[in-house]
This record gives structure tokens, C-alpha cells and sequence, in this order.
């Protein structure tokens, strides 16, 4: 454990003094809160339409930090090979992703604690129904979102092209899934998006919020959401590699 709390105190050093990683990863998603919502009034779906944006932000911010975040890191320390000196190290492997793993969970929580205080300081939107539900689901999300992170590495080839990559993913994505506020599209667009692992996300934490419902009450969704993040992990499992590919 005192391994595991030493490489979590490096990667969170790390990321924190890497600014272009702290922008992309923890403002951007508060950011992009703070500008729609004030474009953002009335109601959707019965509730108030801040609060709706709210609740996409943190599916946003649990994706573009656990998927986008970890996959763009990932890549980059491969092809410069710190993965690789990191791996001659005696640092065992699965500390090293534990710990990469656990960084990540604070980065989203702390992000999610200011989309809420944000949220009540601009917009006057209200706090969770249930805040032990949401907590679950920002766990949840991580672990989940990691996992994707982790296969999508173990893809893209070079360190130049991984931000290309991940957000030519993500950002439609996070269109269809309703990050950006009310979902209504074509039956085979809400098709695709209700298989992907972003809506599904946004409607467990939708429903932890505004209904003060658990991540059970929705099997459905959750399910699709930890196969998502299994499959992730068991791809990573096979292919992922410390080496970098292009030299």
C-alpha cells in the first residue's frame, strides 16, 4: 500500500503541474458548463435545463478524464518510453495502474464537486437527490471509463495522433449521449447512442439526481456501462504494451 500511495502522490504531481493536462482534463468540462449555462432556460424533461446541462457535464467530465485523459496520457509516456524505464523499475504493473486509476477518480470528483459548486453559484441549481448515489456513480464512472481509456491506448500508435483520435470519439459521442443538454434525435441516432457508454452514464446519474434513485434501479444502463468498461480492461489486457511502437 505504501507503493501504491507514493506512485498516486507522483501522478497526481504530475498532472497537476502539467497545465495543458490540467486545461483539457479538469477546466475544459467546467468550462464549457459555465459558458452553455448561461445560454440554457426553462425546462427539459421536467427539469430545469441547468441543472439537465449539470448532469451531462459530469458524464462529459467522466469520459473526457477517464477515456480521453488516460488514453492521451498513456500513449504519450509510451512513446517517449517512460513506460518503458517505468517498467524496469520494481514498481509492479498493477500498482502502477491502480495508482494511474485512483488519480484519475479524484481528478473526476473534484470536478464534479465544482460543477455543483459552480452550478449553485451561477445558476442556482440544486444539489443531488441523493448524494451516495451520485458518489457511486463518479466511482463508477471512473473505473468504467479508465477501462476504455486503457484499450484505446493500447490502439493508437503515435503520440502525435492521440488527441486526434480520442476526440474524434469522444466529442460525437458526447453530442448523441446528451452531454450538451436534451437528447432528442433520429430513432437510429438514439439507437446508437443508447448502446454507446455515455448516455446510458448520463441516465444513471440523471435519475441519482434528480430522483434519488441507485445505480441498480436502472440494470439496463448499468449494465452496458460495466461491460463497456470490462471489455476495456480485458482488450487492455491482451494488447496493451510498454514499448513504444514508433521510432
Amino acid at each position: 500500500m505504501k507503493l501504491f500511495f507514493h506512485q498516486l502522490r507522483a501522478e497526481q504531481l504530475i498532472f497537476w503541474r502539467n497545465r495543458e493536462s490540467a486545461v483539457f482534463v479538469f477546466i475544459f468540462p467546467v468550462m464549457l458548463f459555465v459558458l452553455l449555462g448561461s445560454f440554457y432556460d426553462g425546462e427539459i424533461d421536467g427539469h430545469p435545463a441547468r441543472d439537465v446541462l449539470l448532469v451531462g457535464m459530469i458524464g462529459y467530465g467522466a469520459a473526457n478524464t477517464g477515456f480521453a485523459g488516460m488514453a492521451i496520457t498513456l500513449v504519450i509516456r509510451r512513446e517517449y518510453g517512460i513506460l518503458k524505464r517505468l517498467r524496469s523499475t520494481p514498481l509492479p504493473a498493477r500498482v502502477y495502474f491502480a495508482a494511474s486509476l485512483g488519480s484519475t477518480l479524484i481528478v473526476f470528483a473534484l470536478q464534479t464537486v465544482t460543477l455543483y459548486i459552480l452550478g449553485g453559484l451561477f445558476y442556482d441549481t440544486g444539489l443531488p437527490e441523493s448524494t451516495a448515489a451520485v458518489v457511486s456513480l463518479v466511482l463508477l464512472g471512473a473505473i468504467a471509463f479508465t477501462g476504455l481509456g486503457l484499450a484505446t491506448a493500447s490502439l493508437i500508435r503515435s503520440a502525435e495522433g492521440a488527441s486526434a483520435v480520442v476526440n474524434v470519439v469522444l466529442l460525437p459521442m458526447a453530442f448523441l449521449s446528451g452531454s450538451f443538454g436534451q437528447r432528442d434525435y433520429p430513432a437510429v441516432l438514439e439507437v446508437l447512442a443508447n448502446v454507446l457508454p455515455l448516455a446510458p452514464y448520463i441516465d444513471l446519474v440523471s435519475a441519482a439526481a434528480f430522483d434519488g434513485e441507485w445505480p441498480w434501479s436502472d440494470p439496463g444502463s448499468l449494465v452496458i456501462v460495466a461491460a463497456w468498461g470490462a471489455a476495456g480492461y480485458a482488450f487492455a489486457a491482451r494488447r496493451f504494451t510498454w514499448e513504444p511502437r514508433e521510432r
